[in-house]
């Protein structure tokens, strides 16, 4: 079996592996309840499946990430696969997400079923893993509690109409007509509040004695509908940590092995984790962690093209004081170094210790070989070009169709390693047709232009820069570098009639690498990685662009409420025969955008009658 000895020493615990390619591209992300069981599995003889064994053939390595619970791997699945789009998954390439409960910020506030996390200032809890649990408990909460569902707003729209129908049957008090004060009416949105954050237990010990006795009185359909509510329940009361506000952060973490210490690093992003790097260290015995983690961080952030508001690590590093001022100096902004106790934060930096403890005892060997191979490669280019340094090599590349909506990609590898939190993409502005060299200077000039001014995201300068094209690439790189009076070599990498990668142009002349050698290899993932990102881009601007529908005609439908109602609702028929309440509900619109559609659609309709 391929992958013998790795594979022996996978955890059989919940977690997300990651398949990469020769060229160390993510080519599959999956969950598993069992990573052990559930990773073997592609590598067995008897595997049938036309897509895995293809897939199967393609895996040059792989690596996982372990979680403390399902729910937590599906969440950081469905964040890995939209940030890295790999080639062999299909579902979770889209923008859906896994949706939220939603308290909304209104005078008598609402709770709604949510698909995203939205910047309204509501309050959400979540996500949750499955759709079907999230209506269930909040038709339960309507059933416990009297809340409206209704899309009024206050206080235009008291006692303007007649209690609706949930009042009749006792699941709303009707406050719009103030049948139930205000003070009661918040007071019943706190308790539902405290329910959704699983620490009204009450509720739940009541619904379980109704089920036991449902069970004994042999009323089945009964029992069964109240063990389904109680397992959504339980999901309320499972804390996740992969997914969390809205900061961003990074997490660090430390395991050591012999003289070898692994820096195990989590990013968040945007509340998300959505990514992962570990790295090797030099470690003697008679260094403390507080030393290696001082040492790596000052390493770490001094070459970092950002740096988040906040560091979590898993204890404190020496000098903790005084590399925050360094950090926050850096970042002209404060930058907190903090070691939690308790609470989610303190989670996710037991997940990340648990998983760096598991990756040296798995892959410490091959780490190290990695990092070899990596410092192969640059001592090979190094000889190649002449060049003494390349630990930051940027790469460049222009992509269009007939000159329609040009990009621009730019990927860095540092170390002989991708890093793909500094990857940068350009849509041109100034250049119109397909003129690539102009699209090269453009990108250039703006990348530069942005380091002159300091901007944070282009802070760093790259020891080479590498170009996908020939002389004409070259001149127009170093062009757009001239004129931001800034001196960095530049390369062309061309390719052969098979359009596959040839070699390094360089002062006019290609150079000679061998083409088995770390050198070559090296170049070839550069090559074909910020092609793939350039390409990714271009076609999500295509996708972007065709997404013309009726509903651009209607007064008050802009481009964000249109994609979130086909989103929603998936075709222009549902939008069209849905009601004024169910369009107001829909993300991204109101009551008054929801009135527009419906005018809009009774209009159309008038027309073809009077046709």
């Amino acid at each position: 079996m391929r992958f013998a000895d790795e594979l022996k020493n996978l955890p059989p615990r919940p977690g997300v592996y990651i398949m990469k390619d020769e060229n160390d591209a993510i080519i599959y992300v999956g969950k598993a309840v069992n990573l052990q069981n559930r990773v073997r599995s592609y590598f067995q003889k008897s595997q049938s499946n036309l897509k895995t064994v293809q897939l199967a053939k393609n895996i040059h390595r792989f690596e996982y990430v372990v979680t403390d619970t399902e729910n937590e791997a599906y969440i950081l699945e469905n964040n890995l696969i939209k940030l890295h789009r790999p080639k062999y998954n299909i579902r979770l390439k889209d923008d859906k997400a896994y949706p939220y409960i939603k308290i909304t910020r209104e005078r008598l506030p609402r709770i709604l079923f949510s698909h995203r996390r939205g910047k309204d200032k509501a309050k959400y809890f979540g996500p949750f893993v499955s759709k079907s649990h999230v209506r269930e408990l909040i038709d339960l909460i309507h059933r416990l509690w009297p809340l409206r569902r209704c899309s009024k707003i206050f206080p235009r729209d008291f006692e303007k109409s007649r209690p609706c129908l949930n009042n009749h049957i006792g699941q709303c008090k009707a406050p719009c007509n103030r049948l139930l004060d205000e003070e009661t009416y918040n007071k019943f949105v706190g308790e539902a509040e405290l329910f959704i954050q699983g620490k009204d237990t009450n509720v739940l010990q009541r619904i379980t004695k109704e089920m036991t006795e449902a069970a004994e009185a042999m009323e089945f359909e009964r029992a069964a509908e109240l063990r389904d509510t109680i397992n959504a329940l339980k999901l309320l009361t499972e804390k996740q940590k992969v997914e969390t506000g809205d900061e961003d952060r990074d997490v660090i973490a430390i395991a050591r092995e012999n003289e070898e210490a692994l820096m195990q690093v989590f990013f968040v992003r945007g509340g998300k984790l959505s990514g992962r790097e570990h790295y090797i260290m030099a470690a003697r015995e008679d260094e403390n962690n507080a030393e290696i983690l001082s040492a790596f961080i000052k390493q770490f952030y001094s070459e970092a093209a950002f740096i988040p508001k906040e560091i979590t690590v898993v204890s404190a590093p020496a000098e903790a004081e005084s590399i925050s001022a360094w950090l926050s100096g850096l970042a002209g902004r404060l930058v907190a170094i903090l070691v939690p106790q308790k609470g989610a934060k303190h989670q996710m930096v037991k997940l990340a210790q648990t998983n760096a403890e598991l990756t040296i005892q798995q892959f410490g060997s091959q780490i190290k070989k990695e990092n070899e191979r990596n410092e192969n490669a640059l001592k090979d280019l190094s000889t190649a070009l002449n060049i003494f340094v390349l630990a930051r090599i940027e790469a460049y590349d222009i992509s269009n169709i007939q000159g329609y909506e040009s990009v621009g990609s730019m990927i860095v590898f540092e170390n002989g390693k991708a890093k793909n939190s500094d990857y940068r993409k350009f849509r041109l502005r100034a250049v119109i047709g397909p003129d690539d060299y102009a699209g090269m200077e453009e990108v250039l000039s703006r990348r530069f232009k942005r380091y002159n001014e300091n901007s944070e995201s282009f802070s760093k300068l790259p020891d080479i820069i590498f170009v996908d094209g020939g002389k004409g690439q070259i001149s127009a790189a170093e062009k757009a570098l001239q004129e931001q009076g800034i001196s960095i070599p530049v390369c062309g990498m061309v390719k052969d009639d098979r359009h596959r990668t040839r070699g390094l142009l360089y002062n006019n002349e290609e150079i000679n690498i061998p083409r088995h050698g770390e050198g070559f290899k090296l170049v070839t993932r550069i090559q074909d990685e910020v092609h793939r990102f350039a390409l990714e881009y271009h076609k999500k601007l295509r996708a972007n662009s065709q997404v013309k529908s009726i509903l651009d005609e209607i007064p008050g439908i802009g481009a964000t409420r249109r994609k979130e109602l086909l989103k929603h609702f998936k075709n222009i028929e549902a939008i069209r025969t849905a009601s004024i309440e169910t369009l107001a509900n829909a993300p991204a619109m109101n009551i008054k955008a929801a009135q527009a559609v419906i005018k809009f659609f009774n209009e159309e309709n008038a027309k073809c009658q009077q046709q």
